[in-house]
């Protein structure tokens, strides 16, 4: 059977998406062959993403605390999402559904650090979220359905068929307890400098080590997830009917 390329270029931020059945390159036909968007584009891809909800927030949070108060903190805050959403609908742009749940999120925090007039309620909130998903990441092994693998099908653009392999089942098993491993460690370090340290070291230094958890963990996931890439395509036609 011919070897032939499931994925073609998007024209969008060089990313590349899944063949359709008007390509004429289902995956039932035969072997087939489909590469993964560089690196570079991924990255290129996510940058913005990353300030806009990561870099971004914290400036704004700790530049109003420290020219406002907790108060006016929690304002700019909210401010902040509620803005990106009316910006998005004004240049008629798509709104995502996490982008509206981060705006129910950062209400609630803030309403309750308010009524509290604590920093750290606010931020003792989503680091009991990232262990909750920690543990769902852990629990989704042993049931054999990797939560990894969930994501993987949401984000990017690869055949259903693929997914089927059992060398890619065991990768996402892996990895479901790798992110599991990195988001408990980002728990741990959130927690300990939330109540030690000030607000301002939280911010800064727990983002910086986050972040740098966070690279590790999407390194080694990427590394990982070519080298199956590359294993799969090796295979012969015969023996990859998925």
């Amino acid at each position: 059977m011919e070897r032939t390329t499931a994925i073609a270029p998007e024209a969008q931020g060089g990313l590349s998406r899944a063949p359709e059945e008007k390509d004429g390159q289902g995956l039932a036909g035969g072997h087939h062959v489909f590469e993964l968007p560089r690196v570079t584009a991924l990255l290129l891809h996510a940058l913005p993403r990353f300030v806009e909800g990561v870099i971004a927030p914290v400036a704004v949070f700790y530049t109003a605390l420290v020219l406002l108060g907790l108060n006016g903190a929690l304002v700019a805050a909210v401010a902040w999402v509620y803005g990106g959403i009316i910006y998005r609908y004004a240049s008629k742009r798509p709104v995502s559904g996490l982008l509206l749940l981060a705006a129910v999120g950062v209400t609630v925090r803030a309403g309750l650090a308010a009524a509290t007039h604590s920093a750290v309620i606010y931020f003792l909130q989503p680091t009991l979220g990232t262990l909750c998903v920690s543990l769902a990441f852990l629990a989704s092994v042993p049931l054999g359905k990797p939560l990894a693998m969930k994501l993987a099908k949401d984000m990017a653009p690869i055949p259903d068929a693929f997914y089927k392999h059992d060398r890619v089942h065991r990768f996402f098993l892996k990895i479901s307890l790798l992110w599991s491993g990195v988001l408990l460690a980002n728990v741990g370090v959130s927690l300990w400098m939330l109540f030690n340290e000030s607000i301002g070291m939280y911010l800064w230094f727990r983002t910086g080590i986050v972040a740098g958890l966070g690279g590790i963990g999407i390194a080694v996931s990427v590394w990982g997830f070519k080298r199956v890439v590359r294993h799969i395509n090796r295979e012969p036609a015969a023996g990859t009917a998925v």
